[in-house]
């Protein structure tokens, strides 16, 4: 661990902060209906949008509606998405000729992007052609963040309003999301990503010739674009194989900073923009408090336990730095390798510049963790937000516990259906995670696809189930997870833990925006606090450690012991 190295994890959250309070001042307005220095603009498509889909935006919609029509819009598009990669091989903009995908590989990769998840067992630059890249994924990339940015925002309002039963509508929402947030963020990130040498083209290939003079086809592709959605949506899914460690995705350590600031930026502005709809923006400080306090020491321990490299190696003079450089790029070093690991996995975005499975056992169950606590540190964009606003629901609700007092959020009473609606939801992940691995690691059809044995196999397997069911995507490594096995089970988790966790959070909403807001009294626990912030932040820790804490102890825990000992796997 360097000061250097702090220095650049310091400025980048820097850099976020200072951005995402203005973008949260104006994404409360884009949501409110309200003018912005685009409405001149994009008013006029706006409006002609909603002419010709026949969408009224004065018209909103219950909560089981809401709900309903955003089930059916992702359905609709996972089976486009899924006809699309079936038929690869007859539509245009294929200029390497390739076939369609398999039918679990295309089931796999379209619930994938649906889901905001963007899981790839495939390599994209020998798998996809331009038109499924950019008909198909990068569009989807849009659909599905601009999909939770629109329920995050229905619950948002459900605080808000009082006495109401309309939390607003969705396909007006989603709109705004791609036309006032993602799309203009996206068109001047992906500029600035070009101007660093990232390729935006519609050729195949190129062919290079070497030092040795050998030749080298190097592939090409509209890359820039699919990266700037990439990361701004929390999607992850990158064009090439090696993600973000590929220097034509990431090509220098300013790209790298620019990514990752790209991740967070949107994430933490609706944080900013929750304060501003609820009318008390020390509500948005303190949920960005308790995400920032997970984040910072997620990333200390990842960065520690990088810098302290595999005792074997350093003691063998192998490892004279003391760090473990294994499976990272040069350009980048331990600090921004460590920082992109744990904020890719504290959102839900899934992006690597490193290999998860080449940290060392502590430094990769620290992402592995993050997942694990609901990827709500800041979590993907609305996604984080709205599982944060559970966790802080049953927060409220221990408390009120403690206190002997009906607890209260925001001025809406908790009461008995808020809080079995946010227990249902939060252990749809558990569930999930825990079920798909248990029988995964007894079943030799899944154990065929592990690269390795012992503990480090288990985390290969829990690492996975972690990544599809928290909708992240990112890949712990060394697991063949292109079977039809792996491609099935995985795309159920990600429907479960997309899917299955919206349908309770939304009843929540139908349920408080139907209540009257109540003004706070002396007896109201404080939530803008020092003690909401611990509260919170413990509630979360704890609900993370009585649920993974066993089969954590049995995959990196138990191999860390076994490393300190002289064993590696």
């Amino acid at each position: 661990m360097t000061a250097i190295g702090w220095l650049q994890i310091v400025l980048l959250f820097g850099a976020v902060l200072v951005c995402a309070v203005p973008l949260g001042a104006f994404m409360a307005r884009v949501f409110a209906g309200e003018r912005t220095f685009l409405s001149p603009v994009l008013g006029p498509v706006e409006r002609g949008f909603f002419k010709l889909s026949g969408i009224d935006p004065a018209k909103e919609q219950g909560w089981l509606a809401y709900t309903v029509g955003m089930l059916v819009f992702n359905g609709l598009g996972f089976v486009l998405l899924y006809a699309m990669l079936r038929l690869q091989g007859v539509l245009p903009f294929n200029p390497q000729g390739f076939a369609g995908v398999s039918p679990d590989l295309a089931f796999n990769t379209a619930v994938s992007f649906v889901t905001n998840t963007n899981w790839q067992s495939y390599g994209g630059e020998t798998t996809m052609s331009h038109f499924s890249q950019m008909a198909g994924l990068a569009v989807q990339n849009f659909l599905s963040a601009a999909t939770g940015i629109a329920l995050a925002v229905a619950l948002i309002r459900a605080f808000a309003r009082s006495g109401m039963q309309t939390v607003g509508n969705f396909y007006v929402d989603m709109t705004r999301a791609v036309l006032y947030v993602l799309l203009p963020l996206a068109i001047v990130t992906g500029l600035a990503q070009v101007a660093m040498g990232t390729p935006q083209t519609f050729e195949a290939s190129v062919t290079a010739t070497t030092l040795e003079g050998g030749e080298q086809t190097l592939a090409l592709g509209p890359v820039a674009s699919q990266i700037a959605i990439k990361q701004l949506g929390t999607n992850g899914g990158g064009f090439y194989n090696a993600n973000a460690a590929h220097s034509y995705e990431n090509p220098s350590p300013l790209s790298n900073f620019l990514t990752i600031w790209q991740m967070l930026v949107v994430s933490a502005g609706l944080v900013f923009a929750f304060g501003h709809l609820v009318g008390d923006r020390r509500q948005g400080r303190a949920i960005i408090a308790v995400m920032a306090l997970l984040l910072v020491a997620g990333v200390g321990v990842a960065y520690w336990a990088e810098s302290a490299g595999t005792p074997s190696l350093v003691a063998a003079g192998l490892d004279p730095s003391g760090g473990n450089m294994e499976g990272k790029e040069v350009r980048f070093g331990l600090s921004a390798s460590a920082l992109f690991a744990a904020v890719t996995t504290g959102l839900s975005d899934g992006a690597v510049n490193s290999m998860h499975g080449s940290f060392t056992p502590i430094g990769g169950m620290v992402p592995m963790f993050l997942i694990q606590l609901g990827e709500i540190l800041p979590g993907g964009v609305g996604s984080g937000l709205y599982g944060m606003l559970v966790m802080a629901i049953i927060a409220v609700f221990v408390a009120g516990l403690m206190v002997g007092r009906t607890p209260e959020y925001l001025g809406k009473k908790i009461e008995v259906k808020e809080v079995k609606m946010a227990v249902l939801a939060i252990l749809i992940l558990p569930t999930a995670i825990l079920g798909f691995s248990a029988v995964a690691s007894v079943l030799p059809t899944a154990l065929a696809g592990l690269g390795n044995a012992g503990p480090h196999g288990l985390s290969e397997i829990l690492y996975a189930y972690s990544s599809a069911a928290g909708n992240n995507g990112s890949a712990f490594g060394g697991l063949s997870a292109n079977s039809p096995w792996w491609n099935t089970t995985l795309g159920l988790a990600m429907l479960l833990g997309r899917f299955a966790y919206i349908v309770p959070m939304m009843a929540i909403s139908g349920s408080l925006v139907g209540k009257t807001r109540l003004s706070a009294s002396s007896g109201t626990f404080p939530t803008t606090g020092p003690l909401f912030v611990g509260l919170l932040a413990g509630l979360i820790l704890i609900l993370g450690g009585l649920q993974f804490f066993p089969a954590l102890a049995l995959g990196p825990l138990a191999e860390q012991v076994q490393m300190l000992g002289g064993k590696t796997f």
